[in-house]
C-alpha cells in the first residue's frame, strides 16, 4: 500500500471528521440528525470565498470568517427552526421536517446568490506541494489535516475540561435533569449549534479549496453522516474514527476501482454496519428522534 494513498486518505478523512462531529454534537443534544448541516457548510464556504475575493485575505482570516458565519447562521437557525419544537416537545417528525426545510432555505439562498456556476478559491500558496521524507504531499491536504486535527483536539479539550463542556455533556445525557440542576439548557443547545456551524464553516472552506465550490457542495455531508453511522451516532470519538476509516477506504477504492464505484462501496459499508453492528464502532446506541 502506497504511503501517498494513506496520506491522502487521512487528509480527506480529517474533513469528514469535522462534518461527522458537527452531526454528532446536535445528535447528542436533541437526538436527531440535522440535515441542514450540509447546506450550512456550503453557505459558509461561499461567505469565506467572497470575503477572500473582496479583501485578498490569506487563508487564516478566511477560515475565521467562514467559521463565525457558520456558527452565527446555525445559532439563528436553532432559534427560528427548532426552539419552539423543543419547547413544545411535539412529534419527532417535526425536527426532521424543520431540518430539511432549513437546509433547503440555505441552499436556495446560495443558488440565488451565486447561480449554478462553479467557483475556485484564490490560490493561497505559492507552491501547492511540499516534499517530506521523499513523499510529495499536497500542501492544501497537509494544512487541511493539521487544521482539522487541531480543531478536533480543541473541541475535545473544551468538552472534557471546561465548565461549559461539562454542561454540554450533562444536557446531552439528560436534558430535563440538567435543567433542574440549574444549567441553562437552551443556552447550551445554542452553544452546540454554534460549534456545529463553526465546524461546518471550517470543513466548507477546505472542501472548497480542495475541490470546486458550487451550490450543491453540501451533498458531501452524506460522507459525514456515513462516518457517524460507522462510528456510532451520538459518539464524537466514534464519528472521528469512522470518518478516518471512511477517508482511507474511499482513497483506496478510488485508486483501485475508480472514483465512479467508490461511493457505492461507501454506502455498502454503511449498510453492513447497520445490519451487523447498528450501534457503530463506539457502541453508542441512542434512539433517533427523526
Amino acid at each position: 500500500m502506497s504511503i501517498q494513498i494513506i496520506i491522502n486518505g487521512l487528509a480527506v478523512g480529517s474533513v469528514y471528521a469535522l462534518i461527522a462531529t458537527g452531526f454528532s454534537l446536535i445528535f447528542n443534544i436533541l437526538k436527531f440528525s440535522n440535515f441542514s448541516h450540509g447546506a450550512l457548510m456550503t453557505l459558509s464556504a461561499f461567505i469565506g470565498y467572497f470575503f477572500a475575493v473582496k479583501t485578498g485575505s490569506s487563508l487564516i482570516p478566511v477560515i475565521i470568517v467562514s467559521m463565525l458565519a457558520g456558527g452565527l447562521v446555525a445559532y439563528i437557525g436553532e432559534f427560528v427552526a427548532f426552539r419552539k419544537i423543543t419547547l413544545r416537545s411535539t412529534s419527532p417528525v417535526y425536527y426532521f421536517v424543520s431540518s430539511i426545510t432549513l437546509g433547503t432555505l440555505y441552499e436556495g439562498i446560495v443558488t440565488i446568490w451565486v447561480g449554478p456556476n462553479f467557483y475556485n478559491y484564490p490560490r493561497f500558496f505559492q507552491s501547492m506541494v511540499v516534499n517530506i521524507g521523499g513523499f510529495v504531499i499536497s500542501k492544501p491536504d497537509l494544512i487541511m489535516f493539521i487544521s482539522s486535527c487541531l480543531a478536533l483536539a480543541l473541541l475535545v479539550i473544551f468538552i472534557q475540561k471546561t465548565r461549559l463542556g461539562r454542561a454540554l455533556r450533562s444536557v446531552s445525557f439528560d436534558r430535563d435533569t440538567a435543567g433542574l440542576m440549574g444549567i441553562n439548557v437552551f443556552g447550551i443547545i445554542q452553544l452546540a449549534f454554534f460549534i456545529s456551524g463553526a465546524l461546518a464553516g471550517l470543513s466548507g472552506v477546505f472542501l472548497g479549496i480542495n475541490y470546486t465550490l458550487y451550490p450543491q457542495l453540501g451533498n458531501l455531508v452524506v460522507k459525514g453522516f456515513i462516518a457517524s453511522v460507522i462510528g456510532g451516532l451520538g459518539s464524537i470519538f466514534g464519528a472521528v474514527v469512522g470518518a478516518i476509516l471512511l477517508g482511507l477506504t474511499e482513497t483506496l477504492l478510488i485508486n483501485f476501482v475508480g472514483s465512479g464505484y467508490a461511493p457505492v462501496f461507501s454506502f455498502l459499508i454503511m449498510l453492513a454496519f447497520l445490519l451487523i453492528r447498528p450501534q457503530g464502532i463506539a457502541g453508542s446506541n441512542v434512539q433517533e428522534k427523526a
